[in-house]
């Protein structure tokens, strides 16, 4: 089971750092990726909270190395990941999961992201455009992972990774 999950987070990792790179929203320091938001909310249905840590930390770390994302994917993926974890887990339902990453990385960690902004010298970086960019990008993100995991829920598909 743990093979699964790993080998599982390993190809969702690699699924995120290349379309990241595609699929960018630029303001100013912030890279959002609504891919980035996909890939949690079907790792909250798949592989659980903590594979799914693993996965934002290590897609953020990729994007930053490439250059295709910044700092402030960390805060944001990763508290999305969590919530979207915690709120399927809860009530097993998918869209429970795209709510959890709407609100974990498009509010909690459009908040984390305002001290790192002023530690990084973007002191002058508005707040509301950051939470916009952070809420567009998971918003996006989130309603692409639901109608997948849908799909794949209507087809069978789903019950069979479960």
């Amino acid at each position: 089971m743990k093979t699964r999950k790993l080998t599982l987070t390993a190809i969702l990792i690699a699924i995120n750092v290349v379309l990241s790179s595609i699929v960018v929203i630029p303001l100013g320091p912030i890279k959002a990726a609504p891919i980035q938001h996909l890939i949690n909310v079907i790792c909250a249905v798949f592989v659980g909270p903590w594979f799914g840590l693993a996965q934002a930390f290590i897609s953020s770390l990729l994007r930053m190395v490439f250059g295709t994302g910044s700092f402030f994917a960390f805060p944001g993926s990763m508290v999305g990941v969590l919530l979207a974890s915690g709120f399927y887990y809860y009530r097993k339902h998918i869209f429970m999961a795209a709510i959890g990453e709407v609100i974990g990385t498009g509010i909690i960690g459009s908040i984390m992201c305002i001290p790192l902004a002023w530690v990084l010298g973007f002191a002058n970086f508005a707040v509301k455009p950051l939470m916009i960019a952070f809420i567009a990008s998971s918003v996006i993100g989130a309603m692409i992972s639901y109608v997948i995991l849908m799909v794949m829920k209507r087809k069978g598909i789903l019950k069979r990774f479960l």
